[in-house]
């Protein structure tokens, strides 16, 4: 009996110290453009055979993500404005901003294209949907999609840097609907509006509709992603040495192959680029 409770003490001893040795979580805070490309579905198996780290990802706006990580709610912040995250370096909630991936952004439209967008140039492509008055579904929610939208339409000249469109040039047909990607494509779909989205969420939607690519090409179009461990010089009870061996792992060649080895329909969604910076 001595030697039968010996040994069931030693399986319970074996068994929690195996529930130990995998337990560690990071927590990360990122945009619904990753999570709902199902690039984190493809990415964090991968890191999770190289670490034995589970990665709980809280998918927002990056505005939010950014929020998030500033009240020490994530452990890692992976997003995709380079001015916020500039900005968030510079306040010292994070050591360093590494570039991780890129791909590009894409105007969507029904594919008749009522305000005749087509082409290669986004700002004259939103002048022309402002001035139609066509739908446009913006939104709305802060996030770094919703950044560079505000972006393009100040260079369009029809917004100031930074600032909403106002009501007097955005045209009737401009709605916000403080949503994600993926909603917003569905809005687009169901209402045949314009909207403008990243590619990696495009390309993994299904519900398009009459909805097709009108505007591509354009450098000002350009997506770049980038990662970065949240202080724990502000937020000691981070685990931030498990969010460093996640940013290590992303920006390595493991990493990046992995990323670069995310298609859908034999089409690459996200190029890695951590180690051209």
């Amino acid at each position: 009996m001595k030697l039968f409770h010996k040994q069931l003490g030693a399986a319970l001893v074996a068994a929690f110290a195996a529930v130990a040795v995998h337990a560690e979580t990071i927590t990360m805070a990122s945009t619904t453009s990753t999570e709902q490309s199902g690039l984190f579905g493809h990415l964090l198996p991968a890191f999770k055979k190289a670490s034995d780290i589970d990665v709980k990802v809280v998918a927002v706006g990056t505005g939010q993500a950014i929020d998030m990580a500033k009240r020490g709610d994530a452990d890692v912040l992976f997003v995709h404005d380079t001015a916020a995250e500039e900005k968030f370096v510079a306040e010292g909630f994070s050591a360093k901003r590494h570039p991780v991936m890129y791909n590009d952004f894409v105007l969507v439209g029904p594919k008749n294209d009522p305000a005749g967008t087509r082409g290669k140039d986004i700002a004259a492509a939103l002048k022309k949907i402002a001035a139609a008055n066509a739908p446009f579904v913006s939104r709305g929610d802060k996030s770094g999609t919703d950044a560079a939208e505000r972006r393009l339409w100040a260079q369009a000249g029809v917004a100031e840097a930074g600032q909403p469109v106002p009501n007097d040039r955005k045209g009737t047909g401009y709605k916000e609907c403080g949503c994600g990607m993926g909603p917003a494509l569905n809005i687009a779909a169901s209402s045949g509006a314009y909207v403008l989205a990243d590619r990696g969420t495009w390309l993994s939607f299904k519900n398009r509709a009459d909805l097709a690519v009108l505007v591509e090409g354009d450098k000002r179009l350009f997506n770049q992603y980038g990662v970065m461990v949240v202080s724990p010089a502000k937020f000691p009870s981070l685990n931030s040495k498990g969010a460093q061996k996640f940013v290590d792992w992303v920006i390595s060649p493991a990493g990046q192959d992995t990323i670069a080895s995310y298609k859908i329909g034999g089409e690459q969604l996200f190029f890695p680029n951590a180690a051209a910076n």
